[in-house]
């Protein structure tokens, strides 16, 4: 579907709880494919959006680059049962003299994908939102690779009273331990071998955390291992596991460690849970 006539005619009658939306970008994988079955294991009709926002990139960012791969993800849905895609046109999700955009805190200010993209918790907020009444869902799957983006999302929906629930999805990961994500298929072979440090790292930390080991020292010591393995480190951090406030111990509450870095021209985010 790529009008919004069209969309409700096909969702015309159909109970919100019976929907279960997915969005995403396309360039799809087997995280995206986990979010689907997870959608159909909650509804009946399960819409998937494929629209690459250009409210979330700056102009410094890969929006031009972003992958496509059309025919791939038409085919892979099939496959999946999927009810029906929604690919909207730019023109139909910013019309000219769009002038609203949803400007989200709490989770979406703490400090970690804020800080070095500032623009793109916006930019989501309002693409989703407008997915979200678009759609109609009673349900919208998101993986937990984007972790703060998941926090936002499930506050989003919470403030605003939107009448849906947010299901996480555990995130999908490779043999070694790399996180799937769309932005794999820039790693060159170098650099796809040392992609995998950021996980191990992680696991590591979380397990001498649990063990009772100083965060700070834990979260220094990890910092430097990523540091040796050529990337460069945008953050790593440890946060309250629903707030993402800093925390100074384990007593502070759930913990979950988050990590960004860049290898060559690839940024990379993961987490894990303490």
């Amino acid at each position: 579907m790529r009008t919004l006539p069209a969309l409700r005619r096909a969702l015309s009658g159909i109970k919100s709880k019976d929907v279960a939306l997915v969005p995403t970008m396309g360039a799809l994988h087997a995280g995206h494919i986990a979010l689907v079955r997870k959608a159909r294991r909650r509804a009946r009709h399960v819409v998937v959006s494929i629209f690459v926002n250009p409210a979330q990139f700056a102009p410094t960012e890969d929006l031009g680059n972003y992958p496509k791969t059309w025919q791939a993800d038409i085919a892979t849905l099939t496959a999946e049962k999927a009810t029906l895609v929604w690919a909207p046109p730019v023109a139909t999700m910013y019309p000219d003299g769009f002038a609203t955009r949803i400007e989200p805190a709490g989770p979406a200010k703490a400090g970690l994908e804020d800080k070095f993209r500032p623009h793109f918790f916006g930019g989501v907020a309002t693409v989703v939102t407008k997915l979200f009444t678009q759609t109609g869902a009673g349900f919208a799957m998101f993986g937990e690779k984007d972790y703060q983006q998941l926090c936002m999302v499930t506050q989003l929906v919470r403030d605003l009273d939107l009448p849906l629930r947010i299901v996480p999805v555990p995130t999908v990961r490779e043999k070694d331990g790399l996180a799937l994500s769309s932005r794999n298929v820039y790693l060159d072979a170098a650099e796809r071998a040392a992609a995998p440090v950021l996980h191990r790292v992680l696991k590591a930390s979380a397990r001498r955390i649990k063990a009772g080991e100083t965060i700070a020292a834990v979260l220094d010591d990890g910092r430097d291992e990523i540091g040796r393995a050529d990337f460069a480190l945008d953050y790593f951090e440890a946060r309250h596991a629903r707030t993402l406030a800093p925390v100074g111990s384990v007593k502070d509450g759930p913990i979950r460690l988050l990590v960004a870095a860049r290898i060559g021209r690839t940024r990379l985010i993961d987490n894990i849970a303490v």
